[in-house]
């Protein structure tokens, strides 16, 4: 499988950070499958930094490998998935027991539903409908150093 981190650095060697804002899944290294969003990453990255420079790393990762860590996946944004996104964004703690987290990327498509969820203005199943509408991405999250040594760096593209 390969996978794709936006950044406006290259990152031959990802690394797992010991302060990250709150994102959809926790702590983290995120990339996803999809070069397009991680394009919009890398430049919203660059934007964010006040650099130039905004680039894809590309790693090549052995699915039979991830198979044997502790997987959560969300295959669809469900009521689950929302529950546990919101609660990441928030600050609120939740379990680290899970080597990788895959599932829909939470993005500027997605977070006026989430904000209107917060706000009471959605119900949970609003939300998921409005959720199911769009074509969302994917995102994987590694968590642990042991999921992180699967990704194999292969190239970096310059955008």
């Amino acid at each position: 499988m390969i996978l794709y981190h936006g950044s406006n650095v290259e990152v031959r060697e990802p690394m797992l950070l010991k302060i990250q804002r709150e994102l959809d899944f926790g702590k983290g290294f995120y990339t996803t499958s999809d070069l397009e969003q991680a394009a919009k990453w890398a430049k919203r990255t660059a934007k964010r930094r006040g650099t130039q420079q905004a680039l894809v790393t590309v790693y090549e990762v052995d699915g039979e490998e991830i198979n044997k860590l502790r997987l959560l996946s969300f295959d669809l944004p469900n009521a689950e998935w929302l529950n546990f996104v919101v609660k990441n964004r928030k600050g609120e703690f939740i379990a680290e027991n899970w080597d990788i987290i895959s599932g829909p990327v939470a993005d500027d498509q997605t977070a006026q539903v989430i904000d209107l969820f917060l706000d009471g203005m959605y119900s949970e199943e609003e939300a998921i409908r409005r959720f199911l509408t769009q074509k969302l991405k994917d995102q994987f999250t590694f968590k642990t150093e042991t999921a992180i040594k699967l990704l194999k760096y292969k190239e970096v593209i310059v955008l």
